[in-house]
């Protein structure tokens, strides 16, 4: 793989700079930066990365690291021997090189926030945003632990998400699986059958063996076109306004949408209460949680709840106009406010939306799995009796 250094914009055009291994070319990185919703200015390849493909880091390396960071530093260590010590040990070789170049920018004077700053693409704006903050604030060890948890119970809870749909998405896989083998290799010896027995075919089985004729005659068209529409799908969703609409109705979407109204707030409202925790001000914590929300409807709130304290109003009472916020929240964030104690009342509010997002998730797959089931054997069961219509005909006319 290609090592690029590149400079990008984010979306208020303040430059930064960084370096990526992942990418082959400086398209590809473009499109990287452009996901994240940045720009790039310029690239300059360093040059191929050694051995086997290095892979990209995952939410658990930098989990990993940051707790071990945490501890580190917590037991006096110095930032570079913290540094020195995690390359020493990383397994993830992406990983080990991102930390490398962080320990040498730290080298040459470099705060470690600012080091931390070249890789935006590897570690999150709330990461960034926790390092600062412990770093100015001589909390360092305390905000990477924090840190840390936070990102844990969002892999948790992503995790959770998996596991609980799998066998849902499974039973789905195995449909499409059993429809792919009846439209194969099944439909095409009744069709052969029924064409020996000179029989007429009902308009349903005729539609199943052209169906048939169709995806064995043209798969080889077949397959890239599917990919391709999956391509343009992806590139549509990109586009902002396309993006609005989506996030939109998510949030109200039949059977999901009070399970991603739930997530959204909780994303939110932890990102929220652990930079405000860590001593971030209040309008930099809100603008780091709208940037880690994902979601546009709450970026467009967030915005409104920052202009509110801007003009030096407390949050509980905007927070009430917004429907997205359940009552819970906004009574806990304003008990907070009034006793000084934000950050600690959020988090047992958000702990207290987390366990009713998990029976959210058994709930819905209680309604999901049994609709599933009929749904497959409502397919299989048209299916299958479309290609033995003619038999039953054939056989009440030998009667």
């Amino acid at each position: 793989m290609a090592v690029f250094e590149y400079v990008a914009k984010d979306s208020t055009g303040s430059e930064f700079t960084g370096v990526y291994t992942d990418v082959e070319s400086t398209k590809d990185l473009r499109q990287e930066l452009s996901r994240m919703g940045y720009s790039l200015v310029k690239a300059r390849r360093q040059g191929k990365t050694s051995g086997k493909r290095q892979g990209k880091v995952k939410q658990a390396d930098i989990v990993a690291f940051a707790f071990e960071f945490a501890g580190m530093y917590g037991a006096g260590l110095s930032i570079a021997r913290c540094l020195e010590t995690f390359e020493e040990q990383a397994e993830n070789t992406a990983l080990k090189s991102i930390i490398t170049d962080i320990r040498e920018h730290v080298d040459t004077g470099l705060s470690l926030a600012e080091a931390f700053e070249k890789h935006r693409l590897v570690f999150s704006d709330f990461f960034l945003g926790m390092v600062e903050a412990g770093e100015k604030g001589g909390r360092l060890a305390e905000t990477l632990q924090m840190a840390a948890d936070y990102l844990e119970k969002q892999s948790e809870l992503r995790s959770k998400v998996k596991s609980a749909f799998a066998y849902p998405i499974a039973l789905g896989v195995m449909c499409c699986l059993i429809v792919t083998a009846l439209v194969i290799f099944v439909i095409p010896v009744f069709q052969k059958l029924y064409s020996q027995l000179n029989i007429d075919l009902p308009g349903p089985t005729l539609m199943l063996i052209l169906v048939s004729e169709i995806v064995r005659n043209y798969w080889m068209i077949a397959v890239p076109a599917i990919g391709i529409t999956v391509y343009l799908i992806r590139r549509i969703c990109r586009n902002p306004q396309v993006k609005q609409k989506l996030d939109s109705f998510k949030l109200q979407m039949p059977m999901f949408g009070r399970l991603n109204r739930m997530v959204v707030v909780s994303r939110f409202i932890r990102t929220f209460s652990m930079m405000a925790h860590a001593g971030v001000p209040v309008v930099e914590a809100l603008e780091l949680a709208k940037r880690v929300s994902n979601n546009y409807e709450m970026e467009k709130i967030a915005d409104a709840l920052r202009e509110e304290v801007l003009v030096g109003n407390p949050l509980a009472g905007p927070m009430s106009k917004y429907p997205l916020f359940p009552p819970m929240i906004v009574q806990l964030t304003a008990a907070g406010e009034e006793a000084g104690i934000l950050p600690e009342m959020l988090n047992k509010g958000v702990d207290f939306l987390d366990s009713h997002i998990e029976r959210a998730i058994q709930s819905l797959l209680n309604k999901i799995e049994p609709i599933m089931s009929v749904l497959m054997g409502a397919i299989v069961g048209t299916i299958l009796l479309g290609v033995y219509l003619p038999m039953f005909d054939y056989m009440g006319h030998v009667k």
